[in-house]
């Protein structure tokens, strides 16, 4: 009999475990499938297709027909060129879409669901299960999040590479595995090439290699100073080793050129001091901290939206959100001095603070307008630590318990009212498709000269149509390129994206057509659209 009691004093624990297992299973898978759904419903009509969309797939298009580049795409200021790996991550999956530009939407897509796994999993490892379900269910519904993750564009794919270089970093350190360390260069270097501010990553890495090393060779006691240096300087050779291989495309490049974006990077980002931030190094720091949690957990208001919301609500809003943001914070660091001995939670607390406190702190620094989509790098930080400090108050008492639960569903509540598809679809892929395929049958197959007339947009997403329909516009060349101008042909279609005047408008596409008169016009989808002929004088 006693030994019948004791057979299930050992099972029934195990079933019990089992049981939590999959319960736990059960609540992640279900959350990865909305973050599914939320990113990929209707992506077709919601994604954004503009001119610069419009170029990276012609580009693409151009790399799949055999036209390889080392450059990718133009920041969006500052002048100069990232690198070309964005390029060949799209490469593959609009080829599968057959040249449909919703195939790169779909994999920023499908990478989001996966970050959505890695917040969970880093959740999970570095702080428990509940702060791991709790960070994915906040990442899966922000609408932040969501909205950088349906359409392609180089930037939204930083969350996931920078947990990959920064995870792969920590397990690196805590193992001392040199393939680990060269992996993490890799992902940085991968990483660069999708925004410049991978910059703040890589201090980063730098930082937290320097200050692990230092604790844990206990240099403070020892005095072994060389030893230490010697360490830290093999492991970050190691990850530079890394980083030249991941950068080695663009590396190419630069050295042909004598690194004219390299320069053109850090002149940016240090220099030209802009208006709009103030100059304040401590204001722009408050004011990015409070926005990581207020844009991201919160679905806080950008400053356009605030004068058409109630003073009282934005007020408790603020004030609650920014009370969110210190507690978590002040919540990790007092855990961090409690378990600082132990030293896979130094390395795992250690790695969220640096990456949070640098990459605020470094923009305390950057003289220039800052946008919601710079965050990128710092995306899973702020689920994270609310997601822990909500998980220490569902740990407590009852009513901590009733707290916790209050919190989620509000932020839950908040967020879902910010789903894109409660609002009208842009559906820009489609117009673009319909304008461009209603210009060309107004060429009726003759040659024809192509402009737009916009206030700022590109024609790169027209241009695209006409090149994979094989139906290119001719280029006008300049008098000396073309001095029997055989460029100009006989018709100039103008798309006009407002009101125009296409009559002597100075842009070259125009301009270099040379005196005209119009044809036709036509109201198409959300444009007009301008035929011009050589001006015949008066009959």
């Amino acid at each position: 009999m006693l030994a019948r009691n004791a057979n299930c004093e050992k099972i029934i624990p195990f079933a019990f475990d089992n049981m939590k297992k999959k319960f736990d299973f059960i609540i992640i898978l279900g959350i990865i499938c909305l973050g599914a759904f939320l990113r990929l419903y209707r992506i077709q009509d919601y994604m954004t297709f503009l001119g610069d969309e419009g170029r990276d797939v012609l580009v693409v298009y151009n790399i799949l027909h055999g036209h390889f580049t080392l450059l990718g795409p133009t920041a969006s200021v500052g002048g100069f060129f990232l690198g070309p790996i964005y390029y060949y991550f799209m490469a593959p999956f609009l080829w599968i879409f057959n040249y449909n530009p919703v195939g790169p939407a779909v994999m920023i897509a499908l990478f989001g669901v996966l970050t959505i796994w890695f917040v969970y999993k880093i959740g999970s490892e570095f702080f428990n299960k509940t702060t791991g379900i709790i960070a994915a269910l906040f990442y899966t519904i922000s609408p932040l999040v969501i909205s950088y993750s349906h359409s392609s564009w180089n930037p939204n794919l930083m969350p996931i590479f920078t947990i990959f270089t920064l995870y792969t970093l920590y397990n690196g350190v805590k193992n001392s595995d040199k393939k680990l360390f060269v992996l993490s260069g890799i992902f940085l270097g991968i990483l660069l090439q999708l925004h410049y501010l991978a910059t703040f990553v890589g201090v980063t890495v730098f930082i937290y290699v320097l200050f692990t090393d230092f604790v844990l060779s206990k240099v403070y006691k020892t005095k072994k100073i060389l030893e230490y240096i010697l360490s830290s300087v093999s492991k970050l050779f190691l990850v530079f080793v890394g980083f030249i291989v991941g950068l080695a495309p663009y590396l190419a490049f630069e050295i042909r050129h004598g690194f004219p974006n390299t320069m053109s990077i850090f002149s940016f980002i240090f220099n030209s001091p802009d208006v709009k931030t103030g100059g304040n190094m401590w204001y722009i720091i408050q004011n990015v901290f409070f926005r990581l949690f207020g844009r991201l957990v919160t679905f806080f208001p950008p400053p356009e939206q605030l004068s058409s919301r109630p003073h009282e609500l934005i007020s408790i809003w603020y004030f609650l959100t920014l009370f969110l943001g210190i507690a978590s914070c002040v919540y990790l660091i007092y855990v961090f001095y409690k378990k600082f001995r132990s030293k896979e939670d130094f390395l795992k607390i250690s790695l969220i603070l640096i990456w949070f406190f640098i990459g605020i702190f470094l923009f305390g620094f950057y003289k220039k307008s800052i946008y919601d989509y710079y965050f990128e790098f710092l995306f899973p930080l702020p689920f994270l630590l609310v997601g822990y400090f909500v998980s220490f108050l569902w740990s407590k008492k009852i009513y901590w318990k009733i707290i916790a639960v209050c919190t989620i569903f509000i932020i839950s509540f908040i967020n879902l009212q910010g789903v894109y598809f409660r609002y009208p679809a842009n559906k820009q892929l489609a117009q673009a498709e319909e304008i461009s395929k209603f210009v060309v049958q107004k060429t009726q197959n003759k040659p024809y000269n192509f402009a737009l007339i916009t206030s700022g947009n590109s024609d790169q997403e027209y241009r695209y149509f006409f090149t994979i329909w094989g139906k290119p516009p001719v280029v006008i060349l300049n008098s000396q390129e073309d001095p029997q101008r055989k460029s100009v042909t006989d018709q100039l279609l103008i798309v006009c994206e407002g009101p125009c005047a296409p009559l002597g408008n100075s842009l070259w596409e125009v301009a270099g057509f040379g005196r005209a008169e119009i044809e036709d016009r036509w109201n198409v989808s959300v444009v007009s659209v301008y035929k011009l002929v050589h001006y015949k004088g008066p009959n």
